[in-house]
């Protein structure tokens, strides 16, 4: 065996050397047409399928994927908010504006000004992101970020005012800073909403509660329209808006630990003893169940005595004076509460509580902001339930003259009053008409005798007449084209109620309306008012002289 086919050998060509794996009997390496013409083609050939199959793969089998992503990179779909409907009073003063905001996602956007900040909060209630809940249960159709009404109108008919957002394509560098406009959608505006609200009363209601922790309801008798609805103390809703205060969360932290709870809405969410004003439903339950009439009397002995118990009339309390006897019309006027003890005692507790509930106690009347509480008429299965004893004729006592476990939010002394001025319909209290699609089933007729409705009245213009509780409002008079300078006639009833304090402090209520006429005939009611001062003192003294301001404002007007 030569040493040539059994190892390589160095072969040097020129001044180049270079190593050699074939035997003497293969090509010569020199032979460089062998490369030239099988070799080199062969990788070419591979080459070029290798290069084909990945270009087919990329262009062809994930071509559309590649072009989505290279879109995608190239192309930004940016959200145009849709500018929200403007709310309007009654008379079309616009109560907010909208203003350049940004959300969670530092898009473009607009938010609220609310124009008169504290004076409408719990009315109109404020702006917030939609949350993963309400996204979630598809009860709004918002995608995360975007703003919704959170309280009041803003988030009862927050479908009307929102709108439809818009976008614009725009093309981006690689950078992602925008180039050109490809195309624009334009946002469709929200529905601007006209309420009942009556702006005027409004402020006179926050101004004369200022300082103090109470609501006001100011409606028209009849239809339900809601005139004013103001609870103190409120708040400001521009500090939910970050583009209009500093220290947003600071603000709001604030807020939501406020010992006096501002965000409460005391008008529809707080539950009250009514006081004296029940005597109202007192004395229509009387009557509906023939327990009393016009001629019957019931004389006031200062005291009544159950047992060890002792249950005195007020006036025999404060002042050491009987009033003799008295019929419905006068013990309206004085406010007598030995006279609607016996009331509810000759009606007892199931049809008094069966009346309650016919008057709206007891249940939500529906009003169209959220929050509302439907309060308590106790009987005797609820006190054995809750406080684990039974009914007795003291509890049907405290019941007749609007204390012991009673509840009642202002909103629902304010309606109860409005069946008397009416004529007898309990209507569904409504700040806009947008969501009720027949306006004639606004309010449901209790079918009330028409004695029942006379003689209540007739009572409630004597409370406000010379002798009466409602000293504020004797012989009232408003410079107006349309009494002059008469008299207008007004029906009202005071109200002070305790409620455990351990200092004595009283809720000081009064419920009004006018013109109080005594037929119907002679001209409808135009406006019911219900003041409630927490802690106040005594209603004729606190709550009706804010009452009469707004009357004054409404008639002057």
């Amino acid at each position: 065996m030569k040493l040539g086919q059994a190892f390589p050998e160095m072969i040097t060509f020129g001044k180049r050397r270079t190593r050699h794996f074939f035997s003497e009997d293969s090509f010569p390496v020199e032979n460089s047409s062998f490369w030239r013409i099988l070799v080199f083609p062969l990788i070419l050939i591979c080459g070029f399928f290798l290069l084909g199959a990945r270009a087919f793969d990329l262009m062809i089998v994930r071509g559309a994927q590649y072009r989505e992503l290279s879109e995608e990179n190239r192309i930004r779909e940016i959200p145009v908010a849709a500018p929200r409907g403007v709310i309007y009073d009654r008379n079309g003063v616009p109560l907010v504006r909208n203003v350049p905001g940004s959300n969670s996602s530092n898009q473009r956007d607009l938010t609220r000004e609310y124009i008169y900040q504290e004076i409408t909060a719990h009315l109109l209630g404020f702006l917030g992101e939609a949350s993963q809940e309400e996204i979630e249960s598809k009860k709004l159709e918002v995608k995360m970020g975007e703003w919704v009404g959170k309280m009041g109108v803003e988030q009862t008919y927050d479908q009307f005012l929102r709108g439809t957002p818009g976008k614009e394509l725009v093309e981006t560098d690689a950078f992602e800073s925008p180039r050109r406009t490809l195309g624009r959608v334009a946002p469709r505006l929200g529905e601007n909403l006209k309420l009942t609200l009556d702006l005027s009363l409004q402020k006179i209601a926050a101004s004369e509660l200022s300082g103090k922790e109470g609501a006001i309801v100011v409606s028209d008798p009849e239809n339900g329209e809601i005139l004013a609805l103001y609870s103190s103390p409120s708040f400001n809703p521009n500090i939910f808006s970050d583009q209009l205060v500093t220290n947003q969360q600071e603000e709001i932290e604030k807020l939501l630990n406020e010992p006096s709870k501002p965000l409460f809405n005391r008008a529809i969410s707080g539950s009250y003893p009514p006081g004296s004003t029940f005597k109202i439903i007192t004395a229509a339950a009387g009557l509906e169940e023939g327990k009393i009439d016009k001629d019957t009397k019931i004389e006031d002995i200062g005291i009544i005595f159950v047992g060890p118990y002792k249950f005195p009339n007020w006036y025999f309390q404060g002042y050491g004076r009987k009033e003799g006897f008295l019929d419905l019309v006068g013990a309206m006027r004085r406010s007598n509460d030995i006279f609607f003890y016996r009331v509810a005692e000759m009606v007892g507790v199931n049809k008094l509580r069966e009346w309650a509930k016919k008057f709206g106690l007891g249940s939500t009347l529906g009003v169209d902001i959220m929050g509302e509480t439907q309060g308590l008429i106790p009987d005797d299965s609820w006190k054995r339930e809750n406080i684990g004893e039974g009914w007795y004729l003291g509890d049907t006592y405290h019941l007749g003259i609007g204390q012991g476990y009673l509840l009642t939010t202002p909103l629902q002394v304010n309606f109860w009053t409005n069946v008397i001025a009416n004529g007898g319909k309990l209507c569904r209290p409504h700040l806009s008409s947008r969501n009720l699609s027949d306006l004639s089933n606004l309010c449901k007729d209790l079918d009330l005798k028409p004695e029942t409705v006379t003689l209540i009245r007739e009572g409630m213009k004597e409370a406000c007449s010379p002798g009466g509780t409602g000293w504020p409002l004797f012989k009232f008079k408003v410079q107006s084209s349309k009494f002059k300078d008469e008299e207008i006639p007004v029906g009202c009833k005071t109200g002070t109620a305790e409620y455990g304090d351990p200092t004595g402090r009283t809720h000081a209520w009064f419920t009004v309306f006018a013109p109080a006429f005594a037929e119907a005939s002679a001209g409808e009611p135009e406006i019911s008012i219900t003041v409630l001062v927490e802690g106040g003192g005594e209603g004729s003294n606190v709550a009706a002289p804010i009452a009469k301001k707004i009357l004054e404002d409404w008639f002057y007007r």
